[in-house]
């Protein structure tokens, strides 16, 4: 496997010391009703724009809703170079219960 699952509290952490990059994955109305802040809403129309944007060499945390779609997200980024790629399990459905 080339990402790791995370949970809430790990994903919290990587973005308070390591600069990680928080992606969220899920459809626009979802993302438009509420995400988590400083998320970069990713769609299959902005996924190049946001690939070449990104570093390679930070934390890439992904979230879906729940956290099984986000997994193979964090496997596709993996793929690309990606050196650590997270999935956070729970998604956003447990990640709005914790803040």
């Amino acid at each position: 496997m080339a990402f790791e699952r995370i949970s809430i509290e790990q994903a919290e952490q990587l973005l308070q010391t390591e600069n990680a990059t928080l992606l969220d994955i899920r459809d626009p109305d979802s993302y438009a009703a509420g995400h988590v802040e400083n998320a970069i809403h990713v769609t299959n129309q902005n996924v190049e724009s946001v690939v070449a944007s990104a570093s390679k060499e930070q934390p890439l945390i992904i979230y879906c809703y729940h956290g099984n779609s986000s997994q193979g997200a964090a496997d596709y980024f993996s793929g690309l170079g990606f050196e650590r790629c997270y999935s956070v399990d729970g998604g956003y459905e447990e990640w709005k219960f914790k803040r």
